[in-house]
């Protein structure tokens, strides 16, 4: 056995190797935990939230003007969609998640969770015709 390490050597590195193989997988573990926690915390929308996140929106014009802004900007993003400008939609998604912050952690909360459901579902759709009220004062 030429150019193998003497087998008490030998067994030291693999065993080495493998406590370096534990310690990423456990750093993995940790590192991804905070992330399932989170996602398995997130509340599911609910009609009765969208009406409180619109009736919010809705009594502050600025807030008003920003959902419009969000608005508009996930119209260009469906288009760099249909382009396949991943770089456009980083960037508009980047402005989206900036204004969105502003209508407040209720509202992103409830985006968040509508991005785990089916579009198409009933409650989707429900949740979705509440935010008709803000789309009519848009104006687009």
């Amino acid at each position: 056995m030429i150019g193998l390490a003497p087998q008490p050597r030998r067994e030291a590195m693999l065993k080495g190797a493998s406590m370096r193989l534990k310690l990423i997988a456990a750093a993995f573990v940790i590192a991804a935990s905070p992330l399932a926690v989170q996602a398995q915390n997130a509340p599911k929308p609910t009609k009765a939230a969208a009406q409180q996140v619109v009736k919010t929106i809705s009594a502050d014009p600025a807030k008003v003007k920003i959902y419009c802004e969000i608005s508009k900007l996930n119209d260009q993003i469906d288009a760099a969609d249909e382009k396949k400008d991943s770089k456009k939609i980083e960037a508009l998604s980047n402005q989206v998640d900036d204004l969105a912050e502003k209508l407040g952690p209720e509202y992103a909360s409830l985006t968040d969770g509508l991005d785990d459901m089916d579009a198409n579902s009933k409650e989707a759709q429900e949740i979705s015709a509440v935010f008709d009220e803000l789309d009519d004062k848009c104006g687009d």
